[in-house]
C-alpha cells in the first residue's frame, strides 16, 4: 500500500467524523502525556521519536496538551522501563504511551499508574494488562505475507534464512511465529538458519556475516524491518548470489533495491509498520482524556511497498528513514470510529 492510498484512505475517513463527537475537543489544555520508549537503537525507532516530537511539539504549541515528554531507556531492559513509568506517575503525568520491552514484564508498573488515574496506552511493543489501550499492527500476519509473496515469485521454494529482531520482544516473536506457520503452509521452503538482527543494519550484516559459511544456498531472506540493506552486504562480500530479500521500508533498502532494479529488474517487496504509530498513540491517549470513548484494542494497517510504487514510496522517505505515515487528530478520530 502506498503511503499516499493510507493518508488518502484516513482522511476520507476523518470527513464522515469530523462533526461527530468521535473528534476529541481538546479540552485537555492542561494535562501532560509522557512516552515511555524501551530502545532507539536502529532507524524505525529514531523515525518513530522523531515523528514524536514533530506532531506532539504542534500540539504543545497550539495548546492541546500542556506537555509531551519523551524518555528512552539505556538499555532495552524491562525493569529499567518499569523504573521509568513508576518515575512519570510521580511526576504528576495524566497519560503514558508506551512501546514496551516486553507485553507482560512491565504490567505491574501499568497497573500502578491505573490505579493512580492515569490512562496508559501502549504501541507497536503492547502490554497485556487489561487497563491499557493497545494499539497494534497483526505483526503475525505480517510474516506470513512474506511467505504468501514467496510462494508466487518462487513456486519450487528453497531454503529461507530468517533474520529476526530483538530477543524477548513482543513484536520479533509475533513476526517470527507468522514467518513460521507460513513455511508450514509453504512446505516447498525450508528455514535454513536464524539470526537475531535487532532491527538494524549493522548488526544484520555481522549477525548474517556470521552464518552464511555454514548455509547451503539461500533462495530468500525474510526479514522483520531494518535488516535488508545488511543482509545483502553480508552476502556480496561472502562472494554468494544475492537472494530475493524482503525489505523493511528503511531508506537505504529502498534505495539499493531501486539500484539493482534498475541494473538487472531485480523484485521483491517491502513492509513495516509505520514510525508514526507514535502520533496515533498520541492522539489516541489526549481523546481518552478529552472523555471520549476509544475501544482497548486498536488495530492499524502495516505499510507495504512493492515493486509498481517503490519510486513514489523512496521519492517521499527522507535519507536515513523509513517509509512513514503521521497521524492528525482527525486521523485518529477516523481509526477510533472504524
Amino acid at each position: 500500500m502506498k503511503t499516499s492510498i493510507l493518508k488518502m484512505t484516513l482522511a476520507g475517513l476523518a470527513l464522515g467524523v469530523a462533526s461527530s463527537a468521535s473528534v476529541a475537543l481538546a479540552d485537555t489544555a492542561d494535562k501532560k502525556i509522557a512516552l515511555s520508549n524501551n530502545y532507539a537503537g536502529n532507524s524505525w525507532r529514531q523515525a518513530m521519536l522523531t515523528s514524536w516530537d514533530k506532531v506532539t511539539g504542534k500540539a504543545v504549541s497550539d495548546g492541546v496538551v500542556a506537555a509531551a515528554d519523551a524518555f528512552t531507556t539505556a538499555e532495552n531492559q524491562a525493569t529499567e522501563q518499569a523504573a521509568q513509568i513508576q518515575n512519570m506517575i510521580l511526576q504528576g503525568y495524566d497519560a503514558i504511551v508506551i512501546n514496551a520491552a516486553s507485553p507482560t514484564a512491565l504490567n505491574g508498573s501499568v497497573k500502578e499508574a491505573c490505579d493512580a488515574g492515569i490512562v496508559v496506552v501502549s504501541f507497536d511493543g503492547i502490554v497485556t494488562e487489561p487497563c491499557a489501550w493497545r494499539i497494534a499492527v497483526d505483526f503475525k500476519q505480517m510474516g506470513k505475507d512474506q511467505l504468501t509473496y514467496l510462494a508466487e515469485k518462487m513456486p519450487d521454494g528453497g531454503n529461507l534464512l530468517e533474520i529476526r529482531g530483538l530477543a524477548g520482544v513482543f513484536v520479533d516473536d509475533e513476526i517470527s511465529s507468522g514467518i513460521h506457520e507460513g513455511a508450514k503452509e509453504n512446505a516447498q521452503f525450508k528455514i535454513a538458519g536464524s539470526v537475531h538482527g535487532n532491527w538494524a543494519q549493522d548488526v544484520s550484516q555481522k549477525a548474517v556475516a556470521g552464518i552464511l559459511p555454514s548455509l547451503p544456498e539461500i533462495a530468500a531472506v525474510v526479514t522483520q524491518g531494518g535488516d535488508g540493506y545488511g543482509a545483502a552486504q553480508a552476502f556480496k562480500a561472502a562472494g554468494r548470489p544475492t537472494p530475493l530479500i524482503i525489505m523493511g521500508n528503511r531508506h537505504d533498502e529502498l534505495t539499493w533495491w531501486k539500484e539493482q532494479k534498475d541494473a538487472n529488474g531485480y523484485e521483491t517487496m517491502s513492509v513495516s509498520i509505520a514510525p508514526g504509530v507514535s502520533t496515533l498513540a498520541f492522539w489516541v491517549a489526549q481523546m481518552i482524556l478529552d472523555g471520549k470513548e476509544v475501544p482497548h484494542d486498536l488495530t492499524v494497517p502495516f505499510l507495504r511497498i512493492d515493486q509498481d510504487n517503490l519510486e513514489a514510496n523512496l521519492e517521499t522517505t527522507q535519507a536515513g528513514g523509513v517509509a512513514n505515515v503521521e497521524y492528525s487528530q482527525s486521523d485518529a478520530a477516523a481509526v477510533v470510529a472504524k
